[in-house]
């Protein structure tokens, strides 16, 4: 066999069986023993490559390669070789507890299961050497005669010879919440994989009916292992926090290294040596850097992990947390996110005018059924609907316990649902009625139908398309007309419509088969409208989205009318001009051209997409400048996860879909979806609120240094006492600043613009207000104590010390909000935080009496007198902010 001409034939559905038979060197009759192991060899097996398991080893340096983690280490030598050991070990302390933090929480949250090998690894019926054997899937090859039964997973990628009502679910691949009816024949060569109905692909699963076909495609030649390849080549984007962090690290290694150079410039200038010169700027930058922020951004996001846990969303990589916040997009799969993903009988039309509302939805006999107006009293009318709608059913429903089971076609399961409601036990109906034969299901004729008995006589029930049913009923024309246009009205709005009739047998006798030669006249008794009704959810979290300025998108394999007019009641679209197919993706050319890029960014639902489609629209919304979140449950959706900036699973999806995803979704629910990008914005305004305390007081302690040297002063603080005040009192404070609650309002900002960096106009302002003030009075004290006072450096330093951990205590209340006034922030938002305030000064002022501790900080023990004074000179770092807050509020207004 020519393995290279085979692979370049990948219209299989198209081809007729003589070319087939030619490709694969087989027949209708299989392969032999021989021939499969021949083929097994030259093929390899029916499975897709293994992915390398996450280890422990591997998460560890994830958590290292950090740039900000990097900087630290080289503080960390640095110190060493300048002698100063405390420091040191000060700061690999830091990076310690940093990657622990982070390991623990990752390791916790990853879930390694090799999924798409999963949905390979399963038997299969093959017919080889003249007989029918089940072999592992893993062995097949192309040729193979396979055999398909309800309830199997298809092993392989199959052209179909036989299907006799043989429906398949292939949501995982396509995303169609319809099961796709299969039949035989060859099909045109440009279409899309749902529409392939001649073909049954790997991984999906048999609901009904057999079939019998030859394998075409297996291994990485399959549809799933082509989304395989697309995901093992794929790259992620980079979520935005990262992208933040890695420009705020440039800016402060800039700012540092630019700042040395000043300082060396001005020491040389006022005679110090050129080696004092580099140990002490280096000293300088070291007690600069913010070595607690490693810390503390670990603890934002894993606060932010367990607080989106209890909102149904698991967390599986830390920095998922901050980019669900940052997104502008959500790209949203319909089925099961927007939908619940479960057809329910809602409207039932009856022949004598009347109208019936029906309640509760989803697969299970809970809810009723209202009339919506009678306009003749009939209540037979409705029974025999119902009757008839269990009895022409091979589907299952049943409760055991509190939970409701469900086998079978979804119009069928939804019916047995409809009978529950209307009073009616389904098992009980069929078994009382003696079902004397059926006619099932098949998609040429497009109805199924059922004999039974009925107060001593034969009737037959049937539903299916409504053509189909008015043709075995006697109606005139006009009849005909005006359902064809009611059930067409339905339609349009997104419903599915089935219609149902009933008659009497004169002529019935008990045979294996019946055809429609056997259906008697029949009376036509009404339709039944179905839909997968919206998640009750979905509309308000919509809503939400709009109002925080996030786009959210509609990406889906229903067809294009059911995806507009639901689009249209959430609120997604306004009319058909935004909804684009497939084939119009196809139509617009090359994915790089303009007419692709405008149809993409213009549009808001995207109907009978193919995987690689939804891969490539989420590319060039990235591309657009576009922060994109993508939900999905299938293998169809796995290369759009990975390629988004977040990829958020479904936790009832497939295990490749959880594998890509950064998160899951638990509970399926878009609205889930919506209170995690809230709870990223809670988490993102932590970071900032961390970053503002640790720069602020940062460059505080620059500017002291920098007017202590302008002024020929001794330095303030020793660098033990910098590590000291960086690790010890603020890193209690910023970590518990971490576990700051949101604060209201979030969801009705817009989305920070992608461009925008940590460093904002906001926040640079509000640093240099607070550096200033912090920097400018404590080196005030320290000149008085020193210049004034004529006190000895010891105990200066220990005084000047003292106020700088004052200031941090009062700061950390400033840091809760970059716009609300402390004090009308509520505490119990924040309890540990401010237990934390107390526990930093709390071991200050027990280090001070604690003879290690005095030796190793330079400090000792002062009076009340001096405590209570310290304490007046912190508190106008208070004023200062409350009157900047007061002043960038009104002038925010003013400009609105």
């Amino acid at each position: 066999m020519d393995i290279q001409k085979l692979k370049q034939e990948a219209a299989w559905h198209s081809l007729s069986w003589e070319s087939i038979y030619s490709l694969l060197d087989t027949s209708g009759k299989g392969l032999t023993n021989e021939e499969s192991s021949a083929r097994l060899s030259q093929f390899g097996p029916n499975k897709l490559p293994e992915s390398s398991k996450t280890t422990l080893s591997r998460i560890i340096l994830h958590q290292v390669m950090n740039p900000l983690i990097f900087i630290l280490v080289l503080a960390a030598l640095v110190s060493i070789l300048i002698g100063e050991g405390e420091d040191a070990i000060f700061i690999l302390l830091v990076i310690l507890i940093n990657t622990g933090l982070g390991t623990y929480q990752e390791y916790n949250a990853e879930k390694s299961a090799q999924a798409l090998q999963q949905l390979m690894k399963i038997q299969a019926k093959v017919h080889r050497s003249g007989q029918i054997k089940t072999v592992s899937s893993e062995d097949l090859v192309p040729g193979d005669l396979v055999y398909l039964e309800s309830g199997m997973k298809v092993p392989a990628d199959i052209r179909l010879w036989e299907a006799s009502v043989l429906e398949i679910d292939e949501s995982f691949l396509t995303g169609e919440s319809l099961a796709s009816k299969k039949k035989t024949g060859n099909l045109e060569l440009e279409i899309t994989v749902p529409d392939r109905i001649n073909m049954a692909f790997a991984g999906a699963t048999v609901l009904s009916g057999r079939g019998k076909g030859v394998v075409v495609e297996t291994g990485i030649s399959t549809q799933v292992g082509k989304i395989a390849q697309n995901v093992a080549k794929g790259t992620s984007a980079k979520p935005p926090l990262i992208l933040r962090m890695e420009k705020f690290i440039k800016q402060i290694t800039f700012f540092i290294v630019g700042l040395s150079f000043i300082i060396a410039f001005i020491l040389n200038w006022q005679g110090m040596d050129w080696a004092s010169i580099f140990f002490f700027v280096v000293a300088l930058a070291v007690s600069a850097i913010p070595e607690g922020l490693p810390v503390a951004l670990t603890v934002a996001l894993s606060i932010a992990t367990r607080r989106m846990a209890k909102r149904n969303v698991i967390v599986r990589r830390l920095n998922a947390v901050e980019a669900l916040g940052s997104c502008t997009i959500i790209a949203s799969d319909k089925t099961g996110t927007l939908t619940v993903n479960q057809q329910t009988a809602k409207k039932i039309l009856l022949d004598n005018g009347n109208r019936y509302s029906v309640l509760g939805e989803g697969y299970n006999g809970e809810g009723a059924i209202e009339a919506e107006n009678y306009e003749k009293d009939d209540p037979q009318a409705l029974e025999a609907l119902v009757r008839v709608g269990i009895m022409a059913n091979e589907g299952g429903l049943r409760k055991e316990g509190s939970d409701w089971i469900h086998h079978g076609d979804a119009m069928d399961v939804a019916l047995l649902g409809l009978g529950f409601k209307h009073g009616r036990d389904p098992e009980e109906m069929k078994q009382s009625y003696h079902t004397g034969g059926i006619i099932p299901y098949e998609s040429e004729r497009k109805f199924s139908g059922a004999f039974y008995t009925l107060e001593d006589e034969i009737r037959f029930g049937a539903k299916g398309a409504l053509e189909t049913i008015l043709g075995f009923c006697h109606c005139d024309q006009e009849f005909i007309d005006q359902k064809v246009k009611e059930a067409e009205n339905y339609a349009s709005k997104g419903y599915r419509v089935l219609a149902f009739a009933e008659g009497v047998s004169l002529t019935f006798e008990k045979k294996d088969t019946y055809s429609e030669e056997d259906i008697p006249k029949l009376h036509f008794l009404g339709m039944v409208c179905f839909i997968d009704p919206l998640r009750s959810e979905a509309k308000e979290s919509i809503k939400k989205c709009k109002q925080a300025g996030i786009k959210v998108l509609m990406i889906t394999g229903d067809h294009p009318a059911t995806a507009l007019n639901i689009s249209k009641e959430l609120g997604i679209a306004v009319d058909g001009r935004q909804v684009v197919t497939g084939q119009m993706l196809l139509d617009a050319g090359s994915t790089e051209s303009e007419a692709y890029h405008k149809l993409v960014i213009n549009s808001s639902v995207f109907a009978r997409v193919s995987p690689i489609q939804k891969l490539e629209i989420v590319d060039v919304l990235i591309k657009a400048g576009e922060f994109v979140a993508v939900t999905g449950d299938g293998v169809n959706d796995a290369p759009a996860l990975k390629r988004a900036n977040i990829g958020v699973a479904m936790g009832s999806g497939t295990d490749v879909a959880k594998e890509v995803g950064s998160m899951i979704v638990t509970d399926d629910n878009f609205s889930s979806i919506v209170a995690g990008v809230e709870e990223g914005r809670f988490a993102y305004d932590n970071v900032r609120k961390v970053i503002f305390l640790l720069i602020s007081t940062g460059g505080a302690l620059v500017l002291l240094v920098l007017l202590a040297i302008l002024f020929g002063l001794p330095l303030p603080f020793l660098a033990v006492q910098l590590l000291w005040l960086n690790l010890v009192t603020n890193g209690i404070q910023d970590v518990a600043l971490a576990f700051e609650g949101g604060e209201p309002g979030a969801m009705k900002k817009r989305p920070r613009k992608p461009s925008e960096t940590i460093f904002n106009s906001v926040m640079i302002n509000q640093t240099l207000v607070a550096s200033i003030t912090i920097g400018v009075i404590v080196f005030g004290f320290w000149y008085w104590l020193i210049e004034i006072q004529k006190m000895s450096e010891y105990h200066a330093r220990d005084l000047a010390l003292l106020l700088m951990v004052f200031m941090q205590n009062f700061h950390a209340f400033n840091s809760r909000s970059e716009t609300t006034s402390i004090f009308k922030i509520p505490l119990k938002r924040n309890w540990i935080l401010v237990i934390g305030v107390i526990a930093a000064q709390g071991i200050h002022i027990l280090s001070m009496h604690i003879p290690f501790m005095q030796k190793a900080l330079k400090i000792g023990p002062i009076t009340l007198q001096e405590w209570f004074y310290v304490i007046l000179l912190a508190i106008p770092i208070l004023i200062v902010m409350e009157l900047f807050k007061l002043y960038t509020n009104r002038k925010s207004e003013s400009e609105k």
